[in-house]
């Protein structure tokens, strides 16, 4: 009989996650560099276990159209059929297209930080994507409809109390929009998703938050599907640009 365990093994990965960010909120004094870290943690769980069809990084993104969005935290984004990808020192610039999800990572969930992160979401939400008719050896396939970019918030605690209570909800609800922050986690907690059956946030307080936010972030990503087939002629252009 084997040794194993999958429920020690799920609750080990969240144990990992969780001592992580604990080190980096205890023994880290600068803001800056406990930030780094706690974005760090997440970037390698998404970066570990995410199928290797999605990436993991911090980034800018771009749009054929010239815009950029600001800095992003965590984007998930395709790396098998998006063509390129900026890369100068540790500076990282995506194309739209390519992106499948955006989080801003922090030490601690507060209203304002809600607030900025729907700002961040927003800023990628509204570039410009395009999507090219797909060929095909009987002929073309029509152009794919552009996925739905989620948006979320990754911290290890919440000054909120009870942890993922009714401000929480209350703070979410402020953008239901263009920054809609549709799933996250508090890993010493919980985690939420927005329900679209209903259009409300649903919270889940659990002992193992980070493994289940991992778990629900893959089905939800299942249901994307894949990204458009990018146009790289409307980024092609920008090269006559002076």
């Amino acid at each position: 009989m084997s040794a194993w365990s999958l429920s020690t093994l799920l609750a080990s990965l969240h144990d990992d996650i969780q001592l992580r960010l604990g080190i980096a909120r205890k023994a880290l004094q600068h803001p800056g560099v406990k930030g780094d870290a706690s974005e760090g943690v997440w970037l390698d769980m998404l970066e570990t276990y995410l199928p290797k069809r999605y990436q993991a990084a911090k980034a800018f993104v771009v749009d054929s159209l010239g815009n950029f969005s600001e800095q992003i935290d965590v984007v998930v984004f395709d790396r098998q059929y998006s063509p390129f990808i900026f890369k100068f020192d540790e500076q990282i610039i995506v194309p739209a297209e390519s992106v499948y999800a955006v989080f801003e990572a922090k030490q601690t969930a507060t209203a304002g930080l809600v607030a900025y992160a729907q700002q961040k979401v927003a800023s990628v939400r509204k570039l410009h994507r395009t999507s090219l008719p797909i060929p095909y050896a009987g002929g073309t396939y029509p152009a794919k409809p552009l996925i739905p970019i989620l948006g979320g918030l990754l911290t290890f605690e919440s000054d909120w109390s009870p942890a993922l209570g009714s401000s929480f909800d209350k703070a979410l609800k402020v953008d239901m929009h263009d920054g809609r922050l549709d799933i996250g986690c508090v890993a010493s907690h919980g985690h939420y998703f927005h329900d679209v059956s209903d259009n409300t946030f649903k919270f889940v307080q659990e002992n193992k938050p980070a493994t289940a936010f991992l778990f629900r972030l893959i089905a939800q990503l299942q249901f994307s599907g894949t990204v458009p087939m990018i146009d790289i002629d409307a980024y092609g252009k920008w090269l006559t640009q002076s």
